[in-house]
């Protein structure tokens, strides 16, 4: 057997586990599959993925025979297991094998213990298993548990704040120029028109004499950002994502931002929004019911200028209240000149089961419904401020263009 051929047979014997072992070694040279640190991968994996598992214990390159790995009730095993994943593997990968922890195994011990909430990697994933079992984590781990929803909202922020200011910065008040430079504020527009008359010929290029740029002041309030979120179980990922770039907007003073979620009650997180992030996630309630004409009749009330207003629903559209109802309501708000947007996910993990009736019905009304990724917002936000056309806008944002 060759050097490549052995490399993925015994890639194989890592995703098929041991039960796979034996008759694998009859396709090759009959020595060992896996050297040492293949074997501690093997294990990390079949702690999770092995259907049958016992002790680590009684693991190991001599220990012989048919090998699964178990978590058991350890934590000192368990924190162990913790440290393995995340030398072997890519952050991406360890996320996803800590949310299967906890789903397939049941291991509610890494968000009871310090000690090993310390040591899990902070992802959306934690997160939103942080919030749905937020009643039942113990006070001596909620320290650690709102270190590690910190740590994410940080990374969110980092990511996305500075562009989404720019896209509110780029929309709003572009009519006035101003002697300040600014790259993100530049009006390319009129320098080259104003600057025509300097285009050298022989070099192909324009030499202006003078840079314009747009005037970066802002009128406090210029428009009103209603985030209105869903709080449904598989809306995970969107309503934590939502939330934290509705603290973005209500740091903005141009915008009037509002925050709401709900479920068959409605929640104003807007003042929690405003002042800590964190806090709001908390004040979050995943799972539950959906009345989602009720949370549309709530936000309604904050429309004073509806030509200077975008509604954001981040929503499955799968209504447990009146659905006729609230399709009018939202009609409704279109027809006045509202900007009114469906997401029905807000994610990096793609659009989950939505109400394709209702979807359609929205968009024939001129209500786009698509699933947009975090970092595709800012570009949607900006189009929307500046009064593109929306079903173009979220074509091009569906299409990555």
């Amino acid at each position: 057997m060759t050097t490549i051929d052995q490399e993925q047979m015994n890639r194989w014997r890592l995703i098929l586990g041991a039960a796979s072992e034996e008759k694998l070694l009859s396709y090759g040279s009959g020595s060992a599959m896996l050297d040492e640190e293949s074997r501690l991968v093997d294990e990390a994996l079949a702690a999770i993925y092995d259907e049958t598992s016992v002790s680590t214990a009684d693991t190991g390159p001599d220990a012989g025979g048919s090998r699964q790995a178990g978590l058991g009730a350890s934590s000192p095993k368990l924190a162990k297991w913790l440290g393995d994943i995340r030398t072997f593997f890519p952050p991406d990968v360890v996320s996803v094998i800590q949310a299967d922890a906890i789903e397939r195994k049941g291991l509610k011990q890494l968000l009871f213990e310090p000690e090993l909430l310390s040591q899990v990697k902070p992802d959306i994933q934690m997160v939103a298993t942080l919030m749905a079992l937020k009643g039942k984590i113990p006070e001596k781990t909620k320290e650690t548990a709102r270190q590690l929803v910190k740590a994410v909202v940080d990374e969110i922020v980092k990511r996305l704040s500075q562009d989404l200011r720019r896209a509110v910065t780029g929309a709003l008040n572009r009519r006035q120029h101003s002697p300040l430079p600014s790259a993100t504020g530049l009006d390319w527009n009129t320098t080259i028109r104003k600057n025509l008359k300097h285009y050298d010929k022989e070099r192909g290029l324009l030499l202006p004499e003078k840079v314009y740029f747009f005037d970066r002041a802002r009128r406090s309030k210029e428009w009103t950002v209603i985030l209105d979120i869903d709080q449904s179980g598989s809306m995970a990922g969107s309503v934590i994502y939502a939330s934290i770039i509705g603290s973005i907007f209500a740091s903005m003073p141009a915008l009037d931002t509002r925050v709401v979620a709900f479920d068959t009650e409605v929640v104003d997180l807007s003042e929690q929004c405003a002042e800590d992030p964190v806090d709001m996630l908390f004040g979050i309630q995943l799972g539950g019911g959906t009345d989602i004409n009720k949370s549309v009749s709530y936000c309604s009330s904050f429309i004073t200028e509806p030509k200077k207003t975008l509604f954001i629903l981040v929503s499955d559209l799968y209504e447990g209240g009146n659905r006729t109802e609230m399709m009018q309501r939202l009609a409704d708000m279109h027809q006045a000149g509202v900007k009114t947007i469906c997401l029905l996910a807000l994610s990096d993990q793609g659009v989950p089961s939505y109400d394709e009736t209702v979807a359609k019905k929205l968009s024939q009304y001129g209500i786009p419904c698509f699933g947009c990724s975090p970092d595709k917002l800012p570009e949607l936000i900006e189009g929307a401020l500046k009064g593109h056309d929306l079903s173009v806008l979220a074509d091009r944002v569906k299409q990555g263009k």
